[in-house]
């Protein structure tokens, strides 16, 4: 089959966006509104970048952005092909929609071992004279006599243009609401929308606190199977009244679901009626390609986006958002007053002096250097162990069998070493074993003799039984 070279592309060298996220950009568009169609053959990167005026580069680093993303797909000796991918799910004239109801974990650190379990990030490298600046300048913020459900104007304005410039999601400050993390944001959502008895779908395995914020909210939590790729979106249950997901970095697993499961949940929840919990928690952290769309940026009016700062400052911040359709953003506000769950004023205008002065994007590309050069030292430490997950966020996954995995762990932390165990992440009977090994909140030295203690002691020969 020939490839197109009349593809309707235009690069504008004067633009601020990168040539190659302009390509990008105008190659998904064209594929997603039809211009291209699956099995249709692209031109040889070398083909296009002639016809464009553009280096070779630019148009494989495009190229290996759709790749990722589950646009295209490559056949041996015979170039680029467009994916099969559902490019329009269908959209009802009325969705169903039920009204609402009315009325990546870590654990605690100790100090002198090394910590590989996952979930927190390394707070070492913030900025300090812009961290301090930003505390001094919001303490001179007055206290509000009723502080506004939504959280501060400011922030809001401030974390719809991160998500534009981020996430490539456009979204009006009135569609956000900020929250105290991602965990209070899904919180929140369940105490607006759950109902006694209502079943909600969690990946399995996946975050324990997602299941138990859930089912304190009285719902039927639900195990949700995942594989290497995200949630397996096939044989959903159709009674599902929400569905919790990590789609840009599936935890703890790693996956990153493709763009036809993307479909095919979004699809899914228009046909049912369901809501989408899209945990959004380290999705600017990737080291093989930009970071992926979120999945809300396709579908608002069925994703519910829950953002943090958890990952890109730290914890303690305790600051996130949520952002969902409008009706539902005034039935969680409503429900967030009566519950009087608040975020406080001086973590929000410190958020926002940090977004608005560039200090945590300039944070975040420095961050995502220093996790790069982790994550490789981590797998170059690992070499000859079965890794997952090890192309975005800050952990990744050793596969081991199980009889291995609680002597390992054991083991380590004899010798100062913490782990954390895949077991622990399922509900139910595990059914994959091996080590969640965070890469985060080591210091570079320590992880590299952490990660070759693992190594010495997955690779060593189990004990005879006696």
């Amino acid at each position: 089959m020939p490839a197109h070279l009349d593809l309707p592309l235009i690069v504008d060298r004067l633009a601020d966006e990168p040539l190659s996220l302009q390509l990008t950009r105008q190659l998904r568009t064209v594929m997603g509104e039809g211009g291209l169609t699956a099995g249709e053959r692209l031109p040889s990167s070398r083909a296009l970048a002639g016809v464009l005026g553009v280096s070779r580069t630019v148009v494989t680093e495009a190229y290996e952005q759709l790749y990722a993303e589950g646009w295209l797909e490559g056949r041996h000796g015979s170039g680029t092909y467009v994916a099969h991918i559902t490019t329009d799910p269908p959209r009802p004239e009325t969705p169903p929609r039920r009204e609402p109801a009315a009325g990546p974990g870590s654990t605690a650190r100790t100090g002198g071992e090394i910590d590989l379990r996952p979930g927190v990030p390394w707070v070492g490298a913030l900025d300090n004279a812009a961290w301090r600046r930003a505390w001094r300048l919001a303490a001179a913020v007055p206290p509000a006599a009723r502080p506004n459900p939504r959280g501060l104007p400011g922030l809001r304005s401030a974390l719809a243009e991160h998500m534009r410039r981020g996430r490539g999601v456009t979204c009006p400050p009135e569609r956000i609401i900020v929250t105290r993390g991602a965990t209070n944001g899904l919180d929140l959502l369940a105490a607006a929308v759950l109902g006694p008895g209502d079943r909600v779908g969690v990946e399995e395995p996946g975050y324990h606190r997602a299941r138990s914020v859930l089912s304190a909210r009285t719902a039927e939590v639900v195990s949700c199977p995942v594989d290497e790729h995200g949630l397996v979106v096939e044989g959903l249950p159709e009674d599902l009244r929400l569905v919790y997901t990590t789609p840009s970095h599936q935890y703890p697993l790693g996956g990153v679901l493709p763009v036809p499961r993307r479909q095919a949940l979004l699809a899914w929840a228009r046909r049912t009626g369901a809501l989408i919990a899209e945990d959004d928690y380290d999705s600017e952290f990737r080291y093989d390609v930009a970071p992926l769309p979120a999945l809300y940026g396709l579908d608002p009016d069925v994703v519910v986006y829950l953002g943090t700062t958890a990952k890109t400052l730290a914890p303690d911040v305790g600051v996130g958002w949520l952002a969902a359709r409008p009706e539902l953003i005034e039935a969680i506000a409503r429900r967030r007053e009566e519950l009087n769950d608040r975020t406080p004023v001086v973590p929000q205008e410190a958020v926002r002096i940090l977004l608005e002065r560039g200090d945590l994007d300039r944070h975040i590309r420095r961050m995502r250097g220093d996790y790069a050069r982790r994550r490789a030292m981590v797998v170059e430490a690992l070499d000859g162990l079965p890794l997952h997950g090890d192309t975005a966020g800050l952990h990744l996954v050793v596969q081991l069998p199980a009889e291995v995995v609680g002597q390992v762990v054991r083991e380590a932390a004899a010798r100062g070493v913490l782990l954390d165990s895949l077991e622990r992440h399922h509900a139910g009977p595990a059914r994959t074993h091996g080590l969640v090994i965070g890469y985060g909140t080591a210091r570079p030295g320590d992880l590299r003799t952490g990660c070759s203690l693992v190594r010495e002691l997955a690779r060593a020969p189990a004990p005879m039984a006696g």
